[in-house]
């Protein structure tokens, strides 16, 4: 029977490449409007080739950016991008359709809810907070409370220890089938991959299930817990 549900977060609740995509432009634009003399589609590309090789938390991106391009940093031209991406933050982060739904129901159905995620604690809780979920989850695992990430195991079986549950009785709802599927089948947790939040193009997940729409999960638990 499925007593619990254990979500990423970035692409799977949150839109994190669409906010994340908003907030970097907003922030080039307010560079070189503050005097920052680069190309944005050239600014674009070697900012996001900082993120993909220190990390999409990586706090220090516009200091990195900088050095590259002037070879220093501008303190005006930094603070401006940094001020123009909060703005954009604010704005843009939104939460996927039917999301607060679906865990409404969950709840009332009586699912434990968790999310795990390879975020660092303070991000994790900042989205979760302006998203107006931090009250939803009994349990919350970021990457500051492991120091490993998905798909190692040990961020799972936190989950779960807290939560009370076998892996069996758990599923794992995540949209990067590497880290999320592979992990979580790794203990013996039931798997769905949110298609909608996939950015790699993956053509077969290996999950036990795939969803279009979070809110599909709600059928998939009724079908599973009326076969017990």
């Amino acid at each position: 029977m499925v007593k619990a549900v254990v979500f990423d977060l970035d692409n799977t609740l949150v839109d994190f490449t669409k906010f994340k995509e908003n907030a970097i432009k907003s922030a080039i634009e307010a560079m070189i409007d503050a005097g920052l003399d680069i190309d944005p589609e050239e600014a674009y590309s070697r900012i996001f080739d900082i993120y993909n090789e220190k990390g999409w938390e990586y706090q220090n991106v516009f200091d990195d950016f900088l050095k590259e391009v002037i070879g220093r940093v501008d303190y005006k031209i930094l603070a401006a991008g940094i001020v123009a991406y909060r703005r954009a933050k604010e704005g843009s982060l939104a939460l996927y359709p039917k999301v607060t739904y679906t865990i409404l129901e969950l709840l009332k159905m009586g699912i434990k809810l968790a999310v795990v995620s390879d975020a660092p604690a303070l991000q994790v809780w900042t989205r979760l907070v302006q998203m107006n979920l931090h009250h939803a989850f009994e349990v919350v695992i970021t990457f500051d409370d492991t120091g490993v990430r998905k798909p190692a195991p040990q961020p799972f079986e936190k989950a779960l220890n807290a939560l009370g549950i076998k892996p069996e009785e758990a599923i794992m709802v995540g949209d990067w089938a590497e880290r999320d599927i592979v992990g979580a089948r790794s203990l013996g947790m039931i798997t769905i991959f949110a298609r909608y939040g996939d950015i790699f193009g993956t053509r077969n997940s290996g999950a036990d299930y795939e969803i279009d729409s979070i809110d599909q999960l709600l059928d998939i638990i009724r079908n599973l817990n009326g076969r017990e």
